[in-house]
């Protein structure tokens, strides 16, 4: 992976942490505090992505990413395996 400011990653010492505990409402929406909207520049009409991974058969973990930074990380996880084929 690269290393340059459009990237994140959960690395030892990246700063992962867990910010918030979320409750989902009836209608299966959640608030995202606004202190943490307010430090990712998450402003209304933003897009998110859902990253979810699974394990024996089941959704064991869910993540959310900017979806302006999924072309650098598709670019990042795909390229190396590009650079093979060719």
């Amino acid at each position: 992976m690269t290393t340059d400011d459009t990237q994140c990653g959960c690395a030892p010492g990246a700063g992962c942490r867990i910010e918030a505990v979320l409750t989902v409402d009836e209608r299966g929406q959640m608030v995202l505090p606004k202190d943490i909207r307010e430090r990712a520049a998450i402003r209304p009409g933003g897009k998110l992505a859902l990253i979810s991974w699974e394990k024996d058969g089941s959704v064991c973990c869910l993540a959310l990413i900017k979806a302006e930074n999924l072309s650098g990380m598709v670019r990042d996880v795909l390229g190396p395996l590009m650079n093979t084929i060719e």
